[in-house]
């Protein structure tokens, strides 16, 4: 009995220590998190104070958005990306061929040619290079722009066809490597870039009626007609490709080879892929892009989703869009899985009819169900603007804006943005660089002029669209999101005492 007693008694004492031991392990515990918690926080509002007095100093902003993270660019074109010094450097070592009159290139020895057609190498024996280096750079991006001579989305999209002989041929490993350095160098983590396309047979010949039946039932804006219409093109489509799966198997082969083989991804960078389909196409052509994309998309965890280019102005872009809009609609019920943004009211007042202004991102967004949408410029004119942000927000349907695009392209920038619309509505914003070497810019200078000329937005606000850019990305493996959010908590928490050590 004796020896039980005493045992309890023991017992008791280990147990009113270690009880002692817990309530000073938690004490300390939680000082030493609840302390961190408090730098941390402090040293964010540190960070937002000293960004409001550096506001209207662009050298200072350009410094402090240098060193931030920036987290991910999802609006991102990668012809358009890789800047024009690259496409003259591969002209001129594959020696192409240039009209010296109209600056047009090619591959290949024309079929006709006279004294305007001259090769790289002749042009460097000349001496005369470096006019025509100048001339090309200026034809391939913004450099000098000129406004007096012509309107400036005219610039911008006639760009790709003069450059395409150029970005077309370009080994792309050159092009992503260039992407990917320029990203580390300017804090980007991760880039969703638009560099896959289908690889189509034309099917026009046989199943080509289908344009009048589709663009007839367009016009009667007949939903249900159109889907019936849209699965007997489907099953045409694949009785006419017999080696449909083998076919785009290859290309996500293709394309899985590259990413490996060059280590795009890496510890400090990752990297996807967008398949893009083109818009100005007859409807049975780019139906076939837009059914192979999906295709695409719903085998790999490397192509991670659609979206929908060229110009949303252009004749056949505004003519169909009602019809695309069905088309995405059609191709979302047969592959749920697969992701995908549009571009959706890239528009300004004077470029369409005022009317046109008032329903591509509600038909993007309720029609198409688009996970994201790109530019988003017209919401303001919208038809029941307020309805359609508050179903933006309620869906988590993000917006990717393109400040630097928007300004040069559209015009619209500042008051006439409707960046304030979406953040007031909680619409999640992402901000991307579109085609940044076409306009001769980086990320950095996107979040220079958001905070030079949105001065309401907080660092608070724009460390959320930040984040933004990992949550709402179309990456598929959910480790690969959670690592880089994990970076990015690391990355803000140096950047921020850096910046505290360096304000103060």
């Amino acid at each position: 009995m004796k020896k039980i007693f005493f045992q309890k008694v023991k017992f008791k004492k280990y147990y009113h220590h270690k009880k002692k031991y817990f309530f000073f392990a938690t004490i300390i515990l939680f000082f030493l998190f609840g302390t961190e918690t408090s730098f941390a926080q402090s040293n964010e509002k540190f960070v937002q104070n000293y960004l409001n007095t550096i506001r209207d100093n662009t050298a200072e902003l350009t410094a402090f958005f240098q060193q931030m993270p920036k987290g991910g660019d999802l609006h991102h074109h990668y012809s358009g990306s890789v800047y024009a010094e690259t496409y003259f450097d591969f002209v001129l070592e594959k020696n192409y061929w240039l009209n010296t009159k109209t600056l047009q290139l090619e591959k290949n020895k024309p079929v006709f040619v006279d004294s305007t057609w001259q090769q790289f190498s002749e042009l460097q024996n000349q001496k005369i290079l470096d006019i025509y280096k100048e001339k090309l750079l200026q034809l391939w991006s913004t450099k000098d722009f000129d406004a007096t001579k012509e309107p400036s989305y005219k610039h911008f999209f006639d760009a790709f066809g003069y450059f395409s002989p150029a970005s077309s041929n370009l080994d792309e490993v050159i092009g992503l490597n260039e992407l990917k350095k320029r990203a580390q160098s300017e804090n980007v983590q991760y880039i969703e870039t638009m560099l896959v396309r289908p690889r189509t047979r034309s099917v026009d010949s046989a199943l080509g009626y289908f344009n009048g039946i589709l663009h007839d039932l367009q016009n009667r804006r007949d939903e249900k007609a159109i889907g019936d219409s849209l699965q007997s093109l489907t099953a045409g489509i694949l009785a006419l490709t017999p080696n449909f799966n083998e076919d785009n198997t290859k290309i996500i082969k293709e394309f899985e080879k590259i990413h490996q083989q060059n280590n795009i991804d890496d510890s400090s960078f990752t990297m996807r892929y967008l398949c893009s389909v083109v818009r100005y196409k007859q409807p049975v052509a780019i139906f076939n892009e837009i059914f192979n994309a999906f295709y695409l998309a719903s085998g790999s965890n490397l192509i991670v989703g659609v979206n929908i280019v060229a110009p949303e102005h252009e004749e056949v872009s505004m003519k169909d869009y009602w019809l695309h809009c069905r088309m995405f609609k059609f191709c979302h019920e047969l592959f749920p899985n697969v992701k995908y943004a549009m571009h959706a009211g890239e528009l300004r007042m004077g470029m369409v009819k005022p009317e046109e202004l008032t329903w591509h991102i509600n038909e993007a967004v309720r029609v198409a169900k688009a996970n994201r949408i790109g530019h988003g410029v017209d919401m303001a004119t919208e038809r029941n603007a307020y309805d359609l942000l508050n179903y933006m927000h309620t869906n988590n349907i993000a917006v990717e804006l393109n400040l630097v695009s928007n300004a040069f392209i559209l015009g619209v920038k500042n008051g006439a943005h409707p960046i304030m619309l979406y953040k007031k509505a909680g619409v999640p914003i992402v901000i991307s660089s579109d085609d940044a070497g076409i306009l001769r810019t980086d990320m950095t200078e996107q979040f220079v002029l958001l905070a030079r000329s949105y001065k309401n937005i907080s660092y608070k606000d724009i460390k959320q669209f930040v984040f933004n850019s990992i949550d709402y990305s179309f990456i598929k493996e959910p480790e690969v999101k959670t690592d880089l959010k994990r970076r990015l908590e690391i990355q803000f928490n140096v950047f921020e005492k850096k910046i505290k050590q360096w304000g103060k």
